[in-house]
This record gives C-alpha cells, structure tokens and sequence, in this order.
C-alpha cells in the first residue's frame, strides 16, 4: 500500500510523469480502499487524467474517479463520468447520491437512490446517511420511514453510522416540522395529525431507533439529547446525559451546547452554573459555541453581568458570541449597553449579520432613538440585509416606536414572504398611534393570507380596539380567541380588555373581568384605578388600591394614582395620609419628564427644571407661545394641578411641564417645517393637550407625542387620538 501510495504521490507532483497500466491499475485498487488519499481538488483531477490516458472505458475505475470527485463536492464532474457509465456500479450509484445530497440537491438525490435500487444494486451502510439526511430536509416522513424499512430489512439498523443517521434524520424532522407549523405548513406536511401526535410520533421513533442500535457512540448520544432539547422534551433530554454518564462518556462541547439551552427555557441559573464549573475544569470555556450558549443562558436568567463576564474572557469572540451577548442586553433592558456592545463589535471589524441587526433594532426602538435608527437602516440596506424579513420586521416595529408610521408601513409593503411577526408588528404599530380600523384591516387581511394569529397578534387587535374606543369589536376577538384560535386569554389579553372597558368609564365590567382572573397582577388592577383618577370614582379607587396592596404592596405609581385621585377631590387629609405611608416605606415618586432627540442628542426635561444650558432661551420661547396661544382663546384647565395653590400657582405650574418645555426646545433648534417628536414618561394631561393642539396650528409644524400610552399626532390644530386617551 505505501509503494502505491508512493506511485500516485509522483503522479501528482509530476502528471507527466510515465507510470506503467500495472501501476495505475495498482493505484485504483488502493483508492477503492482508500479514496481518502486525495487530499484537494486539483489532485482528483490529476487522478482523472490519468484514468482517460491508461483505461478510459473501465466502469470500476470511472466509478473510482466519480467517488473522488464527490468527495470534493465537485458535482458537474461527478455528472460527466456518471452519464458515460451504461450499467452504473454499485460505487457509482452511492458516489453521485452523496454528491448531490452534499450539494443541496435532495430531490435528485432520492432520485438516483431508487434508480439504483431499481438496477438491482443493493445499498451498504455509507449511503444511507445521504439518503436519509435528503428525506429530513425535504420533509418527507412517509419516505423516511421506508428508507427506515429499508434499511431494517437489509439488517442495517444495527450499524453505528446508519443508526446515527436515523436518529440525526428523525431529530431534524421533529425540528422542521415545528418549524413549518409555526408557519401554517404543518397540518398540509402530516395530513391533520395533532401537534402532540406529531411531537410523540418523532419521540417514539428517536427512542425506538436509540434503543436497537447494539454500538452507540458519543455522536448517536449526542444526537438524541439534542434532539429532545430542540424539541421541548427537556426532562428527556436531561435523563439521556444521565444515563450517558452511566455508559461511561463524558459530555463534550456538542452535549454542553444541547443542554444549556434548557437551562436557560428554565431560567434555572444554579443548575447552569454547575455546567459553567463542569465547562471550565475540562477546559470546554475556550470553545465559542459553549461560550455563546452560556452568553445565553446567563442573559435568559436575567444574570447579563455574568453573561458580560463570560463574553469578556472569551477568546477570538466571533459574530455569534456578539450576537449573544448584545441580544441579552437588549432583552433584559440594557439598551445602551446594548448599543455600546454593537459600536465596540464594529471597531473590532466583526462584520455583523442578519441575526445582530435584528439584536440591536429593538434597543433603538424602546430608547426611540431615531436617528440611529436612521443610521442602522442606512447600514442594513448597504449590507444587502433589507430584503430580510426578520430585520424588515424589526425596522417596521423600530419606526412605529419611533412615531415614523408612515415609514413602517412603507417596509411593510415591500416585505415579501411576510411573516406572524411582520404582520403584528405593523398592526401593533397602527394601534399605538390610533389607527384602529387599519389594524382590523390588516389583521383580516393576515388571516386570509393564512396566517393564524398566535397570543401577540390577539394582544394588538385588543390593544387597537382599546384605543379607539371599540369596545363590541374588542369583545368580539377576546371571546373568539379561544374557540376559533384556540389561544387562552393570557394577563395580556385581560389588561388590554380591562384598559377597553376602562377607557370607555365601564369601571363596573372592567372590575368583574378583573376579578375573574385566578391571580390578578397588582399591574393590572393599575389600569383600572388610573380609570378611576380620568373617571373620578373615588370608592371604586379605594376599593383596587386595597386589591393593588394586597399583592403588591410598594407599588409606587398605584400610591402615586391615589394620592392624586384625592388630591382632585380636594381631600388632602388623605393625600397627607398616602404620602406619610409612602416617606415611612422609603417610596419615591419617579418625576414626570421628556425628552427630545436633536442633532443625535438627547435632551431631557422635567418639570421646571432649571439645568438645560438654554433655560432661559426655552422660557423666552415659551412666553411667546403662550400669548399666541391665549389670543387663539386658550384658557387654562387647572383640574389636574394636584397641589393645594391657589389658581395663578396652578397655571405657573402647567406652564412648565416637561412636554412643553420639550416643544419649545424642538421649535427653536430644528429648521421652520420640522415635525417635533417628544417622548413623555406618563399620561399627558388634558390641559398639555389642549395646549398642543394649538401649537401645532400656530408655528405650522406637526407634533408627535408619545405618551405611556399611545401615541398622539398634534397638526392643524387637531389629535389623531379624537380626544380619546
């Protein structure tokens, strides 16, 4: 074998060189043994040159040259020989099957697996993974299981790589399967079956073939654990490392990055901190998958400093482990860090992917930084990534926070192949800005593409129907939600039917849908008693402040809610009383502020605030636009100046309230024509409303307020929420 070996070594590096048919026909016979001996492309071609100038019309040695080239991937060459052979050999058939599954090309792959079973040639172990990893992604599970048949039938089953591909083919069904009902798909792939018989039908079947293979390897324990994992089958999936210890294998970094995930789904941080110590005294914490997976783990259990820590002393951290990281922190709320993470991955020349934009979008998003916003776009559309429908999806729900509706809607009707995510993004977009009737539109539109609404798309309709007041079209998809989706009505579900009934002053059914719920949230009784302030039910507002304590007893806005619903009645013996309680706990009301984005800055105001550099400059501008405004008839409402002064201090006080002094700002540092946008931390009052109304309509500009609500777009004169927030 070395003397042969030698021969096709002078070949190579000389393929002048002479070599006698003795020799060759001693070389091919060692690469039937030892196809492997051809180390690149260029060396198989070589080999090739040499078969056409000794034996050009040997099928064994053609099939030898087909074999070689297929193990290159190198398809095209791998046809040409194919086509020449009349009666293809065994070696041939199983060469050009694996070829075309290695390229992608599944369904000529089970093609030429019947061919060759219909020329009488049997298969052997090393063409069944071929053949059954081309049924896994074409998702056919019917032929699957006759190419499982098959194989039992030629005894078969017992082998080691024949067994692991069966159990690597069943995992990615059951995988691909979930994947393909999430996307409507499933019900036409199985013919009706239930997801549950599906899941168990993929369950039985990894077992059954787990359970007669006679050798198993780390690889076919491996590939049954995560299996499982991928699948929801946790506790199985949990029990296979256990008993895989019992065989005596160790889990490496393939078992580490299966389980971990659970972990996470479990938000069970003690259990991942003991795989963490296992990683690190077997020397595991080098490698990047095992690294990422902890990242995630770390950031699910809302532990990001840990999951910072673990990225820190990661080596050669590439895009996935970035991608980890700075998702964690942007879905624990650490949306600067989060930002900060994605700038520090650009100086490092990490070239980010499809997966870091959709990462980072959503931090942009909740901070309303439109601008970088603005930039990110700008970069995905360079990086060829818009077509995406992940990031498109991002951007869409980026510029609906940001107050850019119209913008979001332009992406959304470019986005091709739209998605459940896609479409509640841009319903969930046209409720917060009050466009409930489109959102309807698009949500009948959804389901006759379809799309089966899943809990989010159902929390957006209800949320549309809340703003705009429909309260028969809110009750109509609350109480289909179940029979006809067969969704339960989640606290999302309830809060945005409470906030309905609230909105529209039924208190009374607004307690009573409440009080049906098996643990109400003091959240959501929250939505109620701020209906109570707007409604000025002061028993109904004792009543849930003292079901708010109950469970949630330093809840700081419910106090807050009280305070002030007294403070309406003029009952400030009780507003006394409520924030004596809340000094005695240490509770601190958070001060009501905005904030405006200019030139890429953000500037934020409170309530007569005095530290902005142009403080002076504001009130100047706010002087002038209140004797525009009173001569416009503006008359000021002091109701909601919660203080016990007298009316000239109240009018004092509702002039320089935070979103006021934003506008100001705005008018005076954007160019005449520029729509303002302002964020405010909680519900606008009436009398700032009113006042905006006429701002809008004295400097000519429209004004987008955002409120802890929805959104109100101020122009002419006129709200887009028709007085209803």
């Amino acid at each position: 074998m070395a003397s042969t070996l030698g021969v096709l070594e002078a070949l190579l590096r000389n393929p002048g060189a002479i070599a006698t048919k003795l020799e060759v026909k001693q070389l091919l016979k060692a690469l039937l043994k030892r196809p492997g001996a051809i180390t690149s492309a260029s060396e198989a071609k070589q080999l090739h040159a040499q078969i056409l100038k000794h034996n050009p019309s040997s099928p064994l040695y053609t099939s030898t040259a087909i074999c070689v080239y297929s193990n290159f991937k190198l398809l095209n060459q791998s046809l040409c020989l194919f086509k020449t052979l009349q009666s293809p050999p065994s070696l041939a058939y199983k060469s050009i099957i694996k070829c075309y599954a290695v390229n992608g090309r599944f369904v000529e792959s089970l093609a030429s697996f019947v061919d060759m079973r219909a020329s009488g040639n049997t298969p052997d172990h090393s063409v069944f993974p071929s053949v059954l990893k081309a049924c896994a992604f074409l998702l056919d599970l019917r032929l699957g299981e006759a190419v499982h048949g098959c194989i039992i039938r030629l005894g078969m089953d017992v082998h080691l790589i024949t067994g692991n591909a069966l159990i690597n083919m069943y995992a990615k069904l059951q995988s691909l399967a979930e994947s393909e009902w999430r996307e409507r798909d499933r019900r036409k792939v199985f013919d009706g079956m239930s997801e549950r018989t599906v899941d168990n039908l993929f369950a039985s079947q990894l077992s059954q073939v787990f359970e007669t293979m006679t050798t198993r390897d780390i690889i076919s324990w491996n590939t049954v654990i995560a299996g499982n994992a991928q699948n929801g089958l946790h506790e199985d999936a949990l029990a296979m490392v256990r008993e895989m210890g019992g065989a005596g294998l160790k889990p490496d970094i393939f078992t580490l990055s299966a389980i971990l995930p659970i972990f996470a789904q479990y938000v069970d941080v003690d259990k991942g901190r003991e795989i963490h110590g296992y990683v690190i005294r077997y020397g595991f914490d080098k490698d990047l998958y095992v690294a990422s997976s902890l990242i995630n783990m770390y950031s699910r259990c809302a532990r990001v400093e840990d999951s910072i820590r673990v990225f820190k002393i990661t080596r050669q951290c590439d895009t996935i482990s970035w991608n980890s990281v700075i998702a964690g922190c942007v879905q624990n709320g650490m949306f600067d860090e989060g930002l900060r993470l994605f700038r520090q991955m650009l100086k490092d020349n990490v070239i980010p992917g499809s997966v870091s934009f959709s990462s980072i979008m959503p931090a942009c998003a909740h901070l309303t930084t439109l601008n970088l916003g603005k930039q990110l776009h700008g970069y995905i559309m360079r990086c060829g990534f818009d077509d995406n429908v992940f990031i498109s999806s991002s951007l869409v729900d980026m510029y609906a926070k940001c107050g850019h509706i119209r913008t979001a809607g332009w992406i959304f009707d470019g986005i091709k192949g739209r998605d459940m995510v896609s479409w509640t993004a841009m319903i969930m977009g046209c409720a917060l800005h009050g466009y409930a009737e489109d959102a309807i539109s698009l949500f009948e539109q959804m389901k006759l593409e379809g799309i089966r609404p899943n809990h989010v798309a159902i929390t957006a309709i209800l949320t549309a129907c809340s703003h705009a007041g429909m309260i028969d079209e809110g009750r109509r998809y609350f109480d289909r939600m179940t029979e006809e989706y067969g969704i339960r009505p989640g606290l999302e579900h309830y809060a945005a039917m409470a906030d309905l009934y609230s909105r529209k002053g039924k208190l009374n059914d607004a307690y009573q849908l409440i009080s049906t719920m098996t643990t109400p949230t003091g959240t959501i009784w929250s939505l109620l008693l701020s209906a109570c302030r707007v409604h000025k039910n002061v028993d109904l507002a004792e009543k849930v402040a003292s079901k708010i304590f109950e469970v949630d007893p330093e809840n700081i806005g419910a106090r807050v809610l009280l305070s002030n619903i007294y403070a309406n009645e003029g009952r400030w013996k009780e507003v006394a009383k409520v924030r004596m309680t809340m000094r005695n706990m240490g509770i601190r009301k958070n001060p009501a502020c905005s904030w405006i984005e200019v030139k890429n800055k953000i500037h934020t105001f409170i309530a007569d605030d005095k530290s902005h550099p142009l403080h002076d400059e504001i009130n100047n501008a706010l002087c002038e636009l209140q004797e525009k405004m009173e001569l416009a008839g503006y008359v000021a409402d002091t109701s909601e100046v919660l203080h016990d002064v007298d009316d000239e201090q109240k009018k004092y006080l509702l002039y320089g309230h935070s979103e006021r002094r934003a506008i100001a700002f705005g008018i005076m540092s954007t160019p005449a024509g520029t729509t303002i946008r302002v964020i405010k931390n909680i519900r606008i009052c009436v009398d700032c409303h009113t006042a905006i109304k006429l701002i809008s309509k004295i400097v000519g500009r429209e004004i987008v307020v955002r409120d802890n609500s929805r959104f109100h777009h101020f122009r002419d004169g006129e709200c887009s929420c028709g007085e209803y927030w």
